[in-house]
């Protein structure tokens, strides 16, 4: 049977339906699946096809397919729910194809309940996981649209709908979290990773990063944590990876953000440029500066002049590379990351200081020259002698300011670390 065909295409869905459902389901599921013409689901089923397969052993002579989704859904008619399954998933359809995201999400809401109940009754198996994919992945995605409708009329509160959404995909998680009784191919847990990946991506967006923390810690000490396909893992650690640059772990960010970009398919050149958009900053601030190469195979020149600046010590170039992309730099959530720079850059232009003198005793009033040079306002030597005590605290710089002398003393061995080195 060609690989084209879906179960939407079928010419006679009446006959496939009686093989598999007794009256009157076979009716309500042919006529579900004869008029339902929604092409997102159209799109979910191609997708997962091959994944659907392989899940389930499939004896019948029905497309392998059609025959999991009328079991899936012959498993949660029979759980006697006020609202039928497939009238709910019809209702979702109907309000899809009216472009009514709020509708839309109200009846996946009650699709992804209906789908848990029948997956919790299923003990020891977790052949419907692809399911469970596609159902939460669209709630998120309704929740999402339906969020950006209210919005523009002015109603609801900002994430109150993916708030909604994210307790959905918690219960889910929590199915699958406390799955222990089944083997490790028919555990429930192998959905453990892509929830957190939906979840992050909701907890990212209505910026409530500490809600991460359980999931990380629930993933950590799992023993499927390495198992889990490559697409899960590189997502995941993507999301750690960023979570990790904004709580200042900057080695933990670049260790799981570098393992995003070189494990991310090389032909996903629009996800490999999202990942460099939070690891360059991170890199840059351990001392590793992107080449204009890598900048220009990935359209992110706004990064260019920000690696010369610091990398020259050149605070006024610093400062106008970021106020020239200032509005990129915020929509990323970059911008007050890349400000920590600043002190890199510092640490740049003293080592200059250094240099020029030839001398492990540099009086504070060089530094104060090299900072007017580059237009810094308002600085004096008491600016000056706090910019040298933090470099001296975070360990940019070796030695000790001499305030009896005025002047900067530092190690006549690597008086300025690589920062690399530096932790």
């Amino acid at each position: 049977m060609a690989s084209s065909v879906c179960m939407f295409q079928l010419a006679s869905p009446e006959e496939k339906c009686q093989q598999l459902l007794e009256p009157p389901y076979d009716e309500m599921v042919a006529a579900h699946l004869r008029y339902c013409v929604m092409e997102k689901v159209l799109c979910h089923q191609c997708s997962v096809r091959q994944e659907l397969k392989s899940s389930v052993a499939c004896q019948s002579t029905v497309e392998p397919v059609l025959y999991i989704q009328l079991k899936v859904l012959q498993v949660t008619i029979s759980t006697a729910l006020p609202e039928p399954h497939v009238y709910v998933c019809y209702r979702c359809t109907y309000a899809v194809a009216n472009h009514d995201f709020v509708e839309a999400y109200k009846f996946q809401t009650l699709v992804v309940q209906s789908f848990l109940r029948a997956f919790q009754s299923h003990k020891e198996e977790n052949w419907a996981l692809p399911v469970m994919f596609a159902v939460t992945l669209d709630l998120r995605i309704f929740a999402n649209n339906a969020e950006q409708q209210l919005q523009k009329k002015g109603k609801g509160q900002p994430g109150e709908m993916l708030e909604k959404a994210a307790e959905q995909l918690m219960s889910c998680f929590r199915v699958c979290a406390s799955d222990n009784r089944a083997g490790i191919e028919d555990s429930k847990k192998w959905g453990m990773m892509f929830l957190s990946n939906q979840l992050f991506k909701i907890y990212f967006k209505i910026n409530k990063l500490h809600l991460c923390k359980p999931l990380i810690r629930a993933i950590d000490s799992s023993n499927l944590k390495n198992d889990y396909s490559p697409a899960q893992k590189v997502t995941y650690k993507y999301y750690v990876g960023r979570k990790a640059m904004f709580d200042s772990d900057f080695k933990l960010a670049e260790e799981f953000l570098s393992y995003a970009f070189h494990h991310c398919h090389r032909s996903s050149q629009k996800n490999k440029r999202m990942i460099l958009i939070y690891l360059l900053p991170v890199k840059m601030l351990l001392g590793h500066m992107p080449t204009h190469q890598l900048l220009r195979k990935y359209d992110l020149m706004q990064f260019a002049d920000v690696t010369k600046a610091v990398g020259e010590g050149n605070l006024l170039l610093l400062n106008e590379a970021l106020s020239k992309h200032e509005t990129f730099f915020i929509r990323c959530g970059i911008f007050l990351i890349l400000e920590k720079l600043k002190i890199i850059t510092y640490r740049n232009l003293f080592k200059k200081v250094y240099l020029l003198l030839r001398t492990h005793q540099l009086p504070l009033d060089a530094f104060l020259v090299a900072l007017r040079m580059m237009q810094v306002e308002d600085v004096d030597i008491d600016e000056v002698q706090c910019i040298l005590a933090n470099l001296i605290y975070m360990g940019h710089i070796k030695g000790y300011i001499s305030h009896q002398h005025q002047k900067l003393v530092v190690s006549k061995q690597n008086p300025f670390p690589p920062l690399s080195s530096v932790s």
